[in-house]
């Protein structure tokens, strides 16, 4: 019934905002606060392509939810389920020791399934206002990107879809950004 209703209110919102570029916010498990912005473009048949953007939209949010959900909750399989089995994995991780970054530091599929089973499996990096921030940029057939503040710092995605399943393919991460 909740699936119903939630398509239901989707599709209500799509149709109310065709042809409209919108930013939107709203609240996962009453818990962290989302920002979302999607830019909307029609031609003659903008109905269908309201439920279809619609659709997409949710399904590229819940790629990226897993994403960070498997590492809050040191849960592998979630990376399983949405990351692309060839990622790249590129960031850059400030060092508070010596108040520099590490450049390029490059991380593999692999090495990112077993991280999630482990960054925070004692459960003292996160709290229950750690962010959960996604911002979908783009979505189109088969590519979508958008951002992610986390508690470790900002994720840029790109996203293909495979099989009809949306999936990380690239990240470019960086720690939180240091004052100059």
């Amino acid at each position: 019934m909740k699936r119903i209703i939630f398509f239901s209110l989707m599709t209500v919102f799509a149709f109310s905002r065709c042809g409209e570029n919108h930013k939107h916010e709203h609240k996962h498990d009453g818990k962290h606060e989302h920002k979302h912005e999607h830019k909307h473009e029609h031609k003659d048949h903008h109905d269908s392509h309201d439920l279809h953007t619609a659709w997409e939209y949710k399904n590229v949010e819940a790629a990226i939810l897993d994403y960070v959900e498997a590492l809050y909750e040191a849960d592998s399989t979630r990376i399983v389920k949405s990351v692309y089995p060839g990622l790249r994995k590129v960031g850059y991780w400030f060092s508070n020791r010596d108040s520099t970054y590490r450049d390029n530091s490059e991380m593999t599929y692999d090495q990112l399934v077993s991280l999630a089973a482990r960054w925070n499996k004692d459960g003292n990096r996160v709290t229950k206002d750690s962010p959960k921030d996604i911002e979908i940029y783009e979505i189109y057939d088969k590519t979508a990107s958008a951002r992610l503040v986390a508690e470790w710092g900002i994720d840029f995605f790109q996203l293909g879809k495979f099989d009809g399943k949306w999936q990380i393919v690239n990240v470019m991460w960086q720690s939180p950004p240091k004052a100059e």
